[in-house]
């Protein structure tokens, strides 16, 4: 078993039943409800895990972006390729990105997947014995960058899609293009009725790549984007809100646009995956290679795991009531798991 260590600060390594529990020294507080003094490898040796959501039994379905596969995984067992979706061209910054389980999985089987197709982004199902995407959201512009990717079930049932500009920063701005924006859309891909804007699932716009969105337990939500050269973002996202990019990058004082509730430079964050617990929102971030915690109730961001693991990708609450990480290294990538304090 080889990890990569930015900070070699390991207090201790057990190994059982193909297992790691890692105690870093400098991680020894607990820090928003989790202990990230006693970190456990739940699989290792992965390429490039993207996006990451539980099966109703606890396990965990995690996609690697450039193989198109869907790994199952649970602590204590080997993570196990249950499929390799059809149709997926990866390429850059696209692939096989997102997931999402459906809330009705019990009966109808879906995964859901964002993912990089010959033409453009899209949203479709897959069951574990059908392994060709069913469309259900397509047209989201496509490039070597900005993809966006992630997809999350809110707490009214809707699908969310983050996408990123694809590198045509008017798209952005353009309520016309699927690029830019935040999407909001039934399960079957049909736009809801209470959109903001009436026949269209565009929910927010003047985004430049969001690639993490999560919610509060009274139904707030949060995006993490990326910045370009200067500031990264996180958002309080409000339906039909327009965030500024391109005419603003981070916080502006424009008065047509939404100004974003906390800002990084780009090389302490380049923020992915987002996840809430309580009132801390938990941001995932790449270049800056660390755990981002940012109350939502006052009170100033701080990190975790600074260079601990190298790029975080994702951040998920588990059903086990545990934080899960997925590290973004290119290659002998990590899943991780951290328990909660009591």
């Amino acid at each position: 078993m080889r990890l990569r260590w930015a900070v070699a600060a390991v207090a201790a390594i057990a190994v059982g039943a193909g297992v790691a529990v890692l105690a870093q020294a400098e991680e020894a507080a607990p820090a928003g409800g989790f202990d990230f003094g006693a970190p456990e490898v739940v699989a290792d040796g992965l390429e490039l895990p993207w996006g990451m959501d539980f099966l109703p039994d606890g396990s965990a379905l995690v996609t690697q972006r450039d193989t198109a596969q869907i790994l199952r995984m649970a602590p204590g067992e080997p993570a196990e390729p249950v499929m390799v979706v059809s149709g997926v061209v990866p390429g850059g910054e696209g692939g096989l990105l997102g997931l999402a389980v459906s809330p009705a999985y019990d009966t109808d089987g879906l995964i859901y997947v964002y993912y990089t197709a010959e033409s453009d982004n899209r949203v479709g199902t897959v069951t574990l014995d059908d392994h060709t995407p069913t469309p259900v959201l397509t047209g989201i512009p496509k490039a070597n960058i900005h993809n966006g990717g992630r997809i999350e079930f809110g707490p009214d049932g809707m699908l969310y899609v983050t996408t990123g500009d694809a590198a045509d920063r008017d798209a952005s701005q353009d309520p016309e293009n699927l690029g830019g924006k935040i999407l909001r859309v039934e399960p079957d891909g049909a736009v809801p009725s209470d959109n903001p804007f009436p026949g269209s699932p565009v929910y927010s716009l003047g985004h430049r790549n969001v690639q993490g969105i999560a919610w509060t337990g009274d139904g707030r939500a949060y995006a993490s984007e990326l910045g370009q050269n200067t500031w990264d973002e996180v958002n309080h996202v409000v339906p039909g809100a327009n965030y500024g990019w391109p005419v603003v990058e981070g916080p502006g004082g424009e008065p047509d646009f939404t100004p974003p509730l906390h800002t990084w430079t780009t090389a302490e964050a380049s923020p992915s995956g987002a996840a809430i617990h309580g009132e801390t929102l938990f941001v995932a971030a790449l270049r800056g290679s660390r755990l981002w915690l940012v109350p939502l109730d006052g009170g100033e961001p701080y990190s975790v795991l600074d260079g601990s693991y190298g790029r975080l990708r994702t951040v998920e609450i588990g059903p086990d009531g545990w934080l899960w990480i997925a590290t973004s290294n290119g290659g002998d990538d990590l899943v991780l798991r951290f328990p909660p304090t009591t």
